[in-house]
Order: C-alpha cells, then structure tokens, then sequence
C-alpha cells in the first residue's frame, strides 16, 4: 500500500506551488507595466488588434528586438537644415496644393526616417518600428499616412476633403518635429516653420 502523505508535506508543496504561481504573476504584471510604460496609447491598440494581452506583449517585444538592431542616429546639422527647408516648401506648397502637399509631407517623412537609419520597409512595418522611441507621435504616422493614402488612390485630387488634408499635415508636423530635432551637433537654425494650423490652402 501506498504510504500516506505526511499533512506536513501537503502544506509544503502547497506552498511551493503557491510561491511558483507568485513569482509568475509578479514577472507578468512587471512585464505589462514595463511595456505599458513604454509603449503607452499602442499597447492597449496591439492588445485590441491581436486579442490577446499575451499575444500583444510578445509582438511588442518583437518590435524592441528588431529595433535594437537598427543603427538610429540623430541628424547631422546640414541634415536638419536640408530637412527644414524642405519642410517649409512642403507647407507653403499647401496653400495653393493641399493634396500635392499632403504626399510630398508622406515622402519627406520617410525621407527622414531613413536618414534617422529606419530601414526601407512597408509602411505597417515603419510605423511598427516608429512606436518602440516614438509611441505617441507613430499615431500621427498611421494616421496622416491613411489620409495621404486616400488622396493618392484619386488622382483628380478630390477624393479627401481640404480639412482633412490639413489634419494630415498636422499629423505629420507632429512626427516631422519629434524627429527633425534630434541632431547631433547645434543645427545652423532651429526648426521654426510655424504650426500648420495657420496655413490655410486657397478655396479650390
């Protein structure tokens, strides 16, 4: 027959396994909180496109891993002034040309980002690795990209309306200034081109 357990030793291993369960949801909920910290507003939107928390956080530090490997540098002073000086074209090419303007800001931002070392990929994967450093400014990303995208699908340039446009270059002035000031010696100027909201594109 076999021995009996000693209730002594049921209350060890309980406590074993007790101490194991612990340990697990301490390591979990330093994970959440480590990832929420970093990747803020786009933790809770991975969690939403992936369903789950685990798949979620997994997919996050999938990102932070191949980011790692990126060789991101901050811009030299000619690269920020060049950048600027584009940047400024770009706004007052909005005036007369909004939708023009809304795809020359989409190219000029992945211009930057590739000058910055963010390697050529698709869009989904730009923004992917936009949100490791920059969480709160990717969202501007995503979502001038989806104007511009709408705009370029139609030619005749009336597919989105002018207001839309403008909160696509918004959006992108967002990101261009969060990434333009990153430079590795005393720009010859600041970045200084005015917020878009007071340039306003003549009635079509």
């Amino acid at each position: 027959m076999m021995e009996t357990i000693n209730p002594l030793t049921w209350i060890v291993i309980a406590a074993v396994v007790i101490g194991v369960l612990l340990i697990w949801y301490f390591i979990a909920r330093s994970r959440t909180n480590r990832l929420r910290s970093r990747f803020g507003d786009e933790y809770d939107r991975t969690v939403a496109a992936t369903g789950s928390t685990g798949r979620a956080e997994h997919d996050l530090e999938d990102r932070q891993r191949r980011v790692a490997a990126f060789d991101i540098r901050p811009l030299s002073a000619e690269e920020h002034d060049r950048f600027s000086s584009e940047w400024v074209e770009v706004k007052s090419l909005f005036v007369n040309s909004p939708a023009e303007a809304v795809l020359h800001a989409d190219r000029t931002i992945g211009s930057l980002m590739k000058a910055r070392g963010f390697p050529v990929a698709d869009f989904d994967q730009r923004h992917a690795d936009l949100t490791v450093d920059h969480p709160e400014v990717a969202r501007h990303y995503r979502e001038g990209h989806d104007i511009a995208a709408r705009q370029s699908r139609d030619p005749s340039g009336e597919a989105v309306a002018t207001e839309d446009l403008r909160q696509a270059m918004v959006h992108y002035e967002a990101l261009f200034d969060d990434l333009v000031n990153d430079v590795a010696q005393p720009a010859s100027r600041p970045v200084s081109t005015g917020p878009i909201g007071n340039v306003t594109a003549n009635p079509r």
